[in-house]
């Protein structure tokens, strides 16, 4: 038998940073496909919209008409899934049958007037406007009583689920810590009381040791195809600096950040000459006043394409019943989002 070779055998690895495992099947990348082909987004949208609910001075779904808003413009999201009224109680029944009610602030934050752009399209300034307000809105909403964790996201193109191709991202607070931040928190914690270190820092400073996963850095973030990565093109933006929110992060911090995702969504787009849909949010130390020493500041992005601009990759069998598992290896998937700088 040959000796194991990480780039043709498969394996596990394990992601530290929830404490789970994925599967990497590196030789079945070669297999041909017949599968499922998702049908190409066409970007040929006005710079106004007069239908659209995100657009300035157009009137939304509930009635309200938004501001002629020059830049960044953020209100309470008019279907909000969690809402700040709702009272207090909890439900049990038999020992099995638990339920506990959930308070919180749904907010959309556009990112741009113009409908027709992403952030691959804007200047690295505009991009700079969006990071203030998710800071503020960060300390906004985290300085609530009743809210301890603060979820900032973007869905982008359809097949995510986006409703609207205005550019455009969204902010769940709630009054409990949701599974995944409470996963990393719990790591992040444990590997911070025993070592002293973050965990992010310990693991940045091996990927900048080793270059074969760094996609584009500046000299204070870095993104990187993760160890661990569960989706075919999958980053993880990490700061060089150990810090835990976006409260703490300073203006040269704030424009260096604006600067990755500008390169970073712009390498996406080229990979297959499209509008590069993903999932992407930050993930950041809760709001519930407690002291999270080990919690270092993060943004995962998670894009499904897998072969080509039609070809998504499914998360199904295996994966819905045991664990996450991928063909293409993280290392491949960096060198050929690499090439495109």
């Amino acid at each position: 038998m040959s000796s194991f070779d990480i780039t043709e055998h498969s394996h596990r690895r394990f992601n530290q940073l929830l404490g789970e495992w994925v599967l990497v099947s590196p030789h079945r990348s070669k297999r041909p496909w017949q599968g499922q082909q998702e049908t190409t987004e066409q970007d040929t949208r006005p710079q106004f919209d007069p239908s659209c609910y995100l657009c300035p001075g157009n009137v939304r779904a509930n009635g309200e008409k938004n501001p002629d808003y020059p830049s960044t413009f953020v209100f309470t999201n008019d279907f909000a899934a969690l809402q700040a009224e709702s009272p207090s109680g909890t439900f049990e029944k038999h020992g099995l049958l638990q339920a506990q009610s959930e308070r919180g602030v749904c907010k959309v934050i556009c990112f741009s007037p113009r409908h027709d752009l992403t952030l691959s399209d804007m200047e690295t300034t505009e991009i700079r406007k969006v990071v203030d307000l998710w800071q503020e809105q960060y300390l906004e909403l985290g300085a609530l009583d009743y809210i301890s964790y603060v979820q900032i996201f973007e869905n982008k193109g359809s097949v995510m689920g986006s409703s609207n191709p205005h550019p455009h991202g969204q902010i769940w607070a709630q009054s409990s810590v949701p599974g995944e931040p409470a996963k990393e928190t719990e790591q992040q914690e444990a590997y911070f009381q025993q070592n002293g270190r973050s965990l992010l820092s310990d693991y940045l400073a091996i990927e900048l040791e080793e270059k074969t996963r760094i996609v584009v850095e500046n000299d204070a973030f870095v993104a990187l195809v993760p160890f661990w990565a569960v989706w075919p093109f999958e980053t993880i933006v990490i700061p060089r600096r150990h810090f835990g929110h976006l409260g703490q992060i300073t203006d040269e911090e704030k424009d260096a950040y604006a600067d990755i995702m500008k390169r970073l969504s712009s390498i996406y787009d080229k990979l297959f000459n499209t509008s590069f849909p993903y999932s992407a949010g930050i993930h950041q130390s809760p709001t519930d006043g407690k002291d999270y020493p080990g919690w270092h500041l993060h943004m995962h992005f998670y894009p499904p394409l897998l072969r080509s601009a039609s070809v998504k990759k499914f998360m199904v069998g295996y994966e819905l019943m045991a664990d996450p598992q991928r063909d293409i290896t993280p290392e491949s998937a960096a060198e050929r989002l690499r090439g495109l700088l």
